[in-house]
């Protein structure tokens, strides 16, 4: 899947693209259901994932199965961060 940050509204200063890519790679990654049909075709995802300097995000995106455009990142809060490591843990 193709990121896309064309008129994105984030602030790639605070979240670079390298970890946004990062976090779609995460093999640990939890994905969530998309939230509703929308009329564009497009599924709303969201994302819980680990970048390779163990950076903790949340990802909300929207994709049509080829490419990915996120609308929002930020850091994990803490009940997110403990229900991704509790997830973790049973896999691995």
């Amino acid at each position: 899947m193709e990121l896309d940050l064309t008129d994105s509204a984030l602030d790639l200063k605070a979240t670079t693209p390298l970890e946004l890519e990062e976090i779609f790679e995460d093999p640990f990654a939890i994905r969530f259901l998309p939230d509703a049909d929308r009329a564009d075709g497009e599924s709303r995802f969201y994302i819980l994932g680990r970048t390779v300097q163990d950076r903790h995000l949340f990802l909300a995106f929207s994709t049509n199965g080829k490419i990915a455009r996120v609308a929002a990142a930020r850091d994990m809060t803490d009940s997110e961060l403990r229900f991704y490591q509790r997830n973790y843990g049973e896999i691995k």
